[in-house]
């Protein structure tokens, strides 16, 4: 069996198996290579460099033992995968379900999402993205600090129990998005820097060292992470990627790196046969990321929107602390409706200048619309869900705008039943004052919304974990129920109404009343019309046209001369029809 690592720098490097060192012989660019006679099936094993201490293989496949402990082999032909018809549904078509995987479940395990699949085909989604995966600290987290980039998380099911995972959800038609963390690694555990110029003091980072994507040694970086990129999509036939916070990944280069990721990955799919999509995480507003690489684009499938899900929430909550200071009035939400972006080259008051570029000729199945994410959710301090923050009746509307959009909708961990309990951030470092830098850096960062320090639960703290488990037991209250429906009949309609699944947002029209606070989307004889006053209302409709209401929010909802008639807080989906 052959070893090898990147160790450009190094004098010597030795293979270490059950204690016993091996040297590794030098080869071409600052690789070290060795065969060894083991045949063994559990094969444990470390580097040393230098004399140094013995680490894990940067590209280790499980790390079972956690972050500190050794590598183990893995085969990966050893698995049997029952999907080699399967074909993801198109991404423009889908419906994507987020969740992580620690508190998805009670267990907290890969085996364990499996029993709940049929919730997730039963309420319609098509895409399940999995938050990071790969090994991080401790016993529990949420994945963005993690260390060991090839190895999936051995406290969830390793290497094994994630291929079962994909490997169910493809035998129920489901496709499989995971998050990667690119732009920075979490601060225990991290060897990598010990092998080779893994990271640049060209750039700083919120994280510590920014990854070498530019500097000298970039190369084999760049090459260790596309590789990863692949790994995932090939070896545990993820259908595509999310990649965290693309604005941190600090790169001058004249091909990016999501450039350079993305014709790697479409040289993968001709040899494959399937078609892996790559999905970008950024504030930058740029459009660059998803635009064709012919024009100067990176070639990316789609990008999240922020400025939706801001402009939408400050609508529903009337929150306006932190970067919601930019955001509240109709007409915003009417903008991020019509170009996924707010601010596309407008003056930002929260970052005192302009910000963003147009849109302008990019197809709405570019970009993920959201009400929650894991973001907006956990990074608040206490946690709160849509539902908490705004009640379940603007929860309703909120979703109504999202599934009637003309992007692709993103649903995040039991918010379809109104999850009664908070989705916190949690951590187990294991250093005492790392642990207590995170906490209190949670408390500070907190600041500029207003919010109590003392509210903040302690990230290291197990009860913050076990508090952000879903309940699945809620789904038996009737409140829960009524909730679930409504998310499965706006996703019907939208996966049965053609003109939904339609991404030209040329075809958007809005109109609103910021003082008698109603709002109305139309696209093509289809329109939201949402009523966020205090009090019931006709909303207008066009007089020439007959209307159908293919849902409402409230009973209490009806069609009147000219328009329609909605209670207090209250949102319909109506098909307009030419009156003969």
């Amino acid at each position: 069996m052959r070893f090898e690592v990147w160790a450009p720098l190094a004098a010597k490097v030795y293979l270490v198996i059950e204690k016993h060192p091996v040297a590794m012989t030098k080869q071409k660019s600052g690789w070290w290579a060795v065969d060894t006679a083991h045949r063994k099936t559990v094969i444990d094993y470390q580097f040393m460099i230098d004399g140094g201490e013995p680490r894990p293989d940067p590209r280790s496949p499980f790390q079972p033992f956690g972050i500190h402990g050794p590598s183990r082999f893995v085969d990966h032909n050893q698995f049997t995968w029952h999907d080699d018809k399967w074909q993801a549904p198109p991404l423009a078509e889908g419906i994507v379900y987020e969740l992580h995987i620690g508190t998805f479940t009670p267990e907290g395990t890969f085996e364990a999402a499996i029993e709940r699949l049929d919730h997730l085909i039963d309420l319609g989604v098509t895409h399940v993205e999995l938050m990071p995966v790969n090994e991080f600290p401790g016993n529990r987290g949420w994945g963005y600090d993690g260390v060991d980039l090839y190895a999936p998380y051995h406290v969830y099911g390793g290497p094994t129990g994630l291929q079962r995972l994909v490997d169910a959800c493809h035998t129920r038609g489901l496709a499989v998005l995971l998050d990667v963390v690119y732009n920075h690694l979490g601060p225990s555990g991290n060897y990598l820097g010990e092998f080779g110029p893994y990271f640049t003091d060209r750039y700083s980072t919120p994280w510590g060292p920014a990854v070498n994507f530019d500097d000298a040694g970039s190369d084999e970086v760049r090459r260790f992470l596309v590789q990863n990129a692949l790994m995932w999509l090939r070896d545990y036939h993820f259908d595509g990627l999310r990649i965290d916070a693309v604005h941190a990944i600090l790169d001058m280069s004249a091909v990016h790196f999501l450039e350079q990721l993305s014709a790697e990955v479409e040289a993968l799919k001709a040899q494959t046969g399937r078609h892996p999509v790559l999905i970008a995480e950024s504030d930058l507003n740029n459009p660059r990321l998803v635009q064709r690489k012919s024009i100067g684009g990176y070639g990316l499938d789609a990008q999240w929107t922020d400025d939706f899900h801001h402009a939408l929430h400050c609508v529903l909550t009337g929150e306006r602390q932190g970067y919601y200071a930019d955001f509240g009035r109709m007409t915003d939400l009417a903008d991020a409706v019509k170009k996924a972006y707010v601010y596309d080259g407008k003056y930002s008051v929260h970052r005192d200048r302009h910000h963003g570029r147009s849109t302008d000729e990019l197809s709405g199945h570019r970009f993920v619309a959201f009400l929650q994410n894991h973001d907006q959710v956990g990074n608040r301090a206490k946690g709160d869900r849509i539902g908490q923050l705004a009640g379940l009746k603007r929860q309703k509307i909120g979703v109504a705008v999202v599934m009637t959009s003309a992007f692709i909708p993103l649903i995040f961990q039991g918010e379809e039943w109104g999850a009664g309990n908070p989705f916190l951030y949690f951590t187990n470092h294991e250093q005492e004052e790392l642990g207590l830098a995170v906490t209190e850096g949670r408390r500070r960062e907190f600041k500029s919304f207003g919010w109590d320090p003392n509210d903040v639960p302690d990230p290291q703290d197990p009860e913050t974990f076990r508090t952000s488990k879903l309940n699945w037991n809620e789904l038996a209250h009737e409140e829960h129920k009524e909730l679930l429906d409504w998310y499965r009949t706006l996703i019907g309609i939208r996966r049965s109404t053609p003109v939904l699944l339609d991404g030209r947002r040329e075809l958007i029209k809005t109109r609103f009343d910021e003082t008698k606070r109603w709002f109305l989307i139309e696209r093509s004889g289809v329109a939201t019309v949402c009523n966020l006053s205090g009090s019931a209302q006709i909303i207008p409709l066009e007089s020439e046209k007959t209307v159908d209401v293919l849902a409402s929010s409230d009973k209490d909802i009806s069609v009147k001369s000219g328009g329609i008639f909605l209670p207090s807080d209250t949102v319909a989906i109506v098909r307009y029809e030419a009156q003969k």
